[in-house]
């Protein structure tokens, strides 16, 4: 029997690596074979698979014994998801103001989930008690949204990593306000490999009640999970996620990602290269004469400000984003395929342009 014919070509180079994002990467070959695993027969659509079914159980182990995942296709899709699970129409997300779901979701969370955002500065994109203090409030006041839940990141979008202790306070002042905390987790395995600690450590284990629980980052070809950590606070995610159109008739091909990532450690040893690589970005960045890191390298970024014109230059040899275009700051983020080739090149070619 012949192979099926296909017409598809090849119209990149997959040699070529950038430091725009750990979304640019491909999928990892494990979770590649898990889909053609999964591949092939039928198997009931909407989440009614095998699949799936396993799936809760995987993350059973590691987010408790009543922890239940709810896949959806991305991560603002999980956010939205997740935020409206624990608001009322009335409600408002108390967040960094450097927080995804501020600044880079296009407006989804209120425009999509009807959420009020209310946003508080932070200079390390961490929220404590005291800052959450600052939107914490009027709750009797019919001219003000509702404070119902913290969202924090983690890792956050500057590249830091909260610690258990540190989310265990925001867990406890919030509960203590009748707030609920969601934790935006595309990053979550960096954040794990960081503080060397399971996942459960910072997120059930200390009070939080859902978070989004990401893979496509960390080596998925697309999909994340939303993850109810306390079910009887949390009612008709079901129907929430239908509603957000979040709901794949094909279901097992997220859940099966997943797994692949879960069920063994995969999920760490892609976050913790992507870590790793990281390190050597900002260790090699450091000896740069005339570059500056500013913030902790904690996760998979990092973040440097260097003359705007030296930055034009290399955005020509290697992909990468401004962070702030006033202040000439950019990112560079590593992935699970980064290789310290990668990085001594760019850094080689960093020292270049800022000779030139």
């Amino acid at each position: 029997m012949n192979p099926p014919r296909t017409d598809a070509r090849r119209h990149h180079d997959p040699d070529v690596r950038g430091f725009a994002s750990d979304n640019y990467a491909g999928a990892h070959p494990e979770v590649l074979a898990a889909l053609a695993l999964a591949n092939g027969g039928h198997q009931v659509a909407y989440g009614e698979d095998a699949y799936t079914e396993n799936l809760q159980q995987v993350v059973r182990s590691h987010f408790g014994p009543t922890a239940e995942a709810f896949p959806v296709f991305n991560g603002t899709g999980a956010n939205v998801v997740a935020l409206q699970a624990v608001t009322d129409r009335w409600g408002a997300v108390i967040c960094a103001e450097s927080a995804h779901i501020n600044v880079d979701e296009g407006g989804a969370p209120e425009r999509v989930g009807g959420i009020k955002l209310l946003t508080v500065p932070t200079p390390d994109g961490k929220l404590t008690p005291e800052l959450i203090d600052r939107q914490a409030y009027g709750w009797d006041d019919e001219h003000r949204a509702m404070p119902q839940v913290v969202s924090i990141a983690q890792a956050t979008e500057l590249g830091t990593v909260y610690t258990a202790d540190e989310i265990r306070a925001i867990c406890e002042h919030a509960h203590a306000h009748g707030m609920k905390v969601h934790v935006d987790g595309s990053r979550l395995a960096n954040a794990a490999a960081t503080l060397n600690v399971p996942m459960r450590t910072f997120t059930n284990a200390v009070g939080v009640d859902i978070l989004s629980l990401g893979g496509t980052k960390n080596g998925a070809l697309f999909g994340e999970a939303v993850v109810v950590l306390d079910p009887d606070g949390i009612r008709h995610m079901r129907h929430l996620r239908k509603l957000s159109m979040q709901l794949a008739s094909k279901m097992r091909f997220v859940s099966v990602q997943l797994e692949a990532l879960l069920a063994r450690d995969l999920w760490l040893r892609n976050a913790r290269h992507a870590n790793e690589m990281a390190q050597r970005l900002a260790e090699g960045v450091r000896a740069v004469h005339g570059v500056e890191i500013l913030h902790p390298v904690q996760a998979n970024a990092v973040f440097a400000r260097l003359p705007r014109e030296v930055s034009e230059r290399l955005q020509k040899r290697f992909r990468f984003y401004f962070w702030d275009e006033a202040a000439g700051d950019v990112r560079w983020m590593c992935a699970f395929d980064t290789t310290e080739d990668d990085v001594d090149t760019f850094v080689a070619a960093l020292k270049e342009e800022m000779a030139h």
